[in-house]
């Protein structure tokens, strides 16, 4: 077998098809938000808010209701009851993070078992990418092109609250509104990124793409195009493994990311362990 077969063979069946254009799609919009959830410091609040969906995702499938919209009720629920615990109690915010989110997705994982369905849910857990059929691929490109479309328009405002809150609230940009619309955006790319990783992995894919442009780049600009063509160029290697090693898709596309960004770590010119001691032997013998 050529090459050429090895890319060729899997576009021939329709699964692969949608698995692959769902899973660039998911990447892109998760590796755009990631930048901001890096700078921000978000990264464990995007682990609670992705988690916290869960229930709101099976309850949505109850009552026939768009994911969407259970998810983006408990993702702000679980915002609400974080705040509440760390502002009421001595409890400080990462014990808050954990105790919330985990019981929210201990909650959904309860729903699961007691909710009757023709559907195997535990997909929400784990993804089912390959199982992507053309009515979800249209819900996930709706979803994640309103998240896209947002986060482009607003993003000189979510930059600056990101990089100094006090300095956006003395130009009139209030810091709260920015807060809770990054929450809303990312609870609404939890969704997207359900069913190509599932709960479980949906944080890998909003925090390592932004963690691994943050470390080639200095510049805010080129980190939201260098996370999501690293994101892009991930999911694509991830899904074509998953295909010729029988293997989880979901998983390989978070695997594959992880690769990337150990290969960053390391060998990353300024910002890279073995590329920052090559630079300084170049300066000590100079």
């Amino acid at each position: 077998m050529n090459p050429l077969d090895l890319v060729v063979q899997p576009l021939q069946y329709d699964f692969m098809v949608r698995a692959l254009v769902t899973t660039v799609i998911a990447a892109v919009v998760c590796a755009l938000l990631s930048c901001w959830l890096v700078l921000v410091g978000w990264s464990l609040m995007g682990d609670a808010v992705s988690h916290s969906v869960l229930p709101g995702v099976v309850i949505a499938y109850v009552v026939g209701a768009p994911f969407a919209v259970g998810a983006l009720v408990f993702g702000f629920l679980a915002v609400a009851l974080i705040g509440a615990i760390r502002g009421t109690s001595r409890v400080k915010e990462d014990a808050a993070i954990g105790i919330v989110f985990t019981t929210l997705f201990a909650l959904g994982l309860v729903l699961i078992s007691v909710t009757p369905s023709q559907t195997d849910l535990n997909h929400i857990i784990f993804g089912n990418i390959l199982g992507i059929s053309a009515s979800d691929l249209t819900q996930i490109g709706v979803l994640a092109a309103g998240a896209f479309v947002v986060l482009v328009l607003k993003r000189r405002d979510i930059t600056l609250y990101a990089f100094d809150p006090t300095h956006a609230h003395v130009v009139g940009i209030s810091p709260r509104l920015l807060g809770a619309l990054l929450l809303a955006i990312l609870a609404l790319t939890a969704v997207v990124a359900l069913q190509v990783v599932g709960v479980i992995l949906v944080v890998a894919m909003l925090i390592i793409p932004g963690a691994t442009a943050y470390l080639l780049t200095d510049r805010f600009g080129r980190m939201i195009v260098i996370a999501p063509a690293l994101s892009a160029s991930a999911s694509v290697v991830g899904i074509y493994l998953s295909f010729w090693l029988d293997a989880a898709s979901g998983g390989l596309v978070v695997v594959v990311q992880g690769t990337l960004f150990a290969v960053v770590y390391l060998f990353s010119p300024r910002h890279g362990i073995i590329g920052r001691r090559r630079t300084a032997r170049r300066l000590a013998t100079g």
